[in-house]
């Protein structure tokens, strides 16, 4: 008797066994772990062996991770294309330094207030993506980022008009703390945009992310499995401006003065590029990217014009798109696909299907009579 005819099913010869599976999700966590604490170790010795420029820099980094984590969750996760959150930045960044220069609220008062602030408006902005979408939506926000200069010098009186606004109260390091101000500046911001990417990460494995996901793809399909549409898309537009607006909020407190010409469409396109460079649709690319175009520009030469550098972004965005679509987060996995090892699989294998029942034919006696008259 053969195992045909037992009805038994023989393993796939080169199917990687649970046990496999385990051991490489074992090792994946412990590698994974292994990242993590020597990256919490680089990221809290980073301020102590750096100069103090190097650390505003690096500060600002993180703000521009923010708001490109936010335009991510848009763009990347929901499919709704942005060029102006570099406005919501500006928003957050004017928010905050108004309160605290005219009105002695503190910091962490502003930046709440400018992260609620900017929620509302972009729930107010997120209300087109309900009639209009792709290019046309991008028209709309890049309108917004295109205005958004002109109304802060229209009300010089409370913004500063082109001069731009100087907080005298700076963000200082409490007494006793042991840290320098621009250290206790960096480890403040840390903290807030560790907890945002961690939230993100959380939103979009959740079912809310994948409900996200499912409109990016197919809006017609994920309304006929009960998605709102447009709960979702208002909502998340507004959380998105809202990451952004608390990155303009932390601006404020990296450098105590704010510009209108920093928050043009020159900074939409940069967190836009941010974004693509690092990998739409991923939790660490916007991170990736805005360490890359924030440094970017320090590389270049003294005699190299600055008003080449959003072409130089533009001619980035054109190379990337041609042979890296997935940003450097997707060339890491297409790279990691090809060189891992063995019988590592890149997810758990589902349970194998039972197998089917052994098929009997049915007996002489009970095979049925032919038709006839």
């Amino acid at each position: 008797m053969t195992a045909t005819d037992t009805g038994s099913t023989a393993p796939a010869p080169f199917a990687p066994s649970k046990a496999d599976a385990g051991g490489a999700d074992r090792r994946m966590l412990v590698i994974k772990g292994v990242l993590c604490l020597v990256g919490a170790v680089v990221l809290y010795e980073l301020p102590m062996q750096l100069s103090r420029q190097q650390v505003t820099t690096l500060n600002r980094v993180m703000c521009i991770a923010l708001a490109a984590l936010g335009l991510n969750l848009l763009t990347g996760y929901n499919g709704q294309i942005s060029i102006g959150h570099g406005a919501f930045m500006g928003i957050g960044a004017y928010t905050t330094a108004i309160l605290v220069q005219t009105y002695n609220v503190s910091h962490y008062g502003s930046i709440v207030i400018a992260a609620l602030l900017t929620f509302v408006v972009g729930l107010v902005i997120g209300l087109p993506a309900l009639r209009i979408r792709g290019v046309y939506l991008a028209l709309v926000t890049l309108a917004l980022a295109t205005l958004f200069p002109q109304i802060v010098v229209k009300f010089s009186d409370v913004t500063g008009g082109t001069q731009g606004l100087q907080v005298e109260n700076e963000f200082v390091a409490p007494a006793g703390s042991g840290l320098k101000d621009n250290q206790w500046r960096y480890y403040v911001i840390l903290v807030i945009v560790v907890v945002a990417f961690v939230v993100v990460r959380n939103l979009v494995k959740s079912r809310v992310g994948r409900a996200l996901i499912a409109m990016r793809d197919n809006e017609t399909a994920a309304e006929v499995v009960g998605v709102n549409l447009a709960v979702y898309k208002v909502l998340t537009f507004g959380f998105s401006a809202m990451l952004a607006g608390i990155g303009g909020a932390l601006l404020v407190v990296n450098s105590s003065h704010v510009d209108a010409k920093e928050f043009g469409p020159d900074l939409s396109i940069t967190i836009l590029v941010a974004v693509v460079v690092g990998g739409a649709a991923t939790i660490f690319g916007p991170a990736i990217g805005a360490f890359f175009v924030v440094f970017l520009p320090t590389w270049f030469p003294d005699w190299f014009p600055k008003l080449l550098t959003p072409v130089l972004f533009g001619g980035l965005l054109i190379l990337l798109m041609a042979t890296a679509p997935g940003g450097i987060i997707g060339l890491a996995r297409q790279t990691w696909a090809r060189i891992r090892p063995a019988g590592w699989p890149t997810r758990p294998p589902a349970d194998p299907p039972p197998p089917e029942p052994p098929w009997n034919p049915p007996a002489d006696d009970a095979a049925p009579a032919p038709a006839g008259p």
